[in-house]
């Protein structure tokens, strides 16, 4: 089915956010004209995107690791409180 521009978009804005000027929420929405919450609501759904992995592999699979390292520490954060209050 392929990326639509706006998908593109989004993600060659995550490839090179880190040189722009000022914080990313307001790049985000002057940019891309979205607010943060939609940048990130769609972010998520590009990461599992076969089509967005063919666009920009270095960003699909750093965001990918990044999800997986926060999901790691939630589950091990909480087995470290279950483990405390037995």
């Amino acid at each position: 089915m392929g990326l639509t521009e706006r998908e593109k978009a989004i993600l060659d804005f995550e490839q090179r956010w880190r040189t722009l000027p000022g914080p990313k929420e307001q790049a985000i929405r002057e940019r891309l004209a979205m607010s943060p919450t939609q940048y990130y609501a769609l972010l998520g759904r590009l990461v599992d995107s076969p089509d967005a992995l063919g666009h920009d592999p270095l960003v699909v699979r750093r965001l990918r690791r990044q999800r997986d390292h926060r999901r790691r520490a939630r589950f091990e954060g909480r087995a470290a409180e279950n483990r405390r209050t037995r």
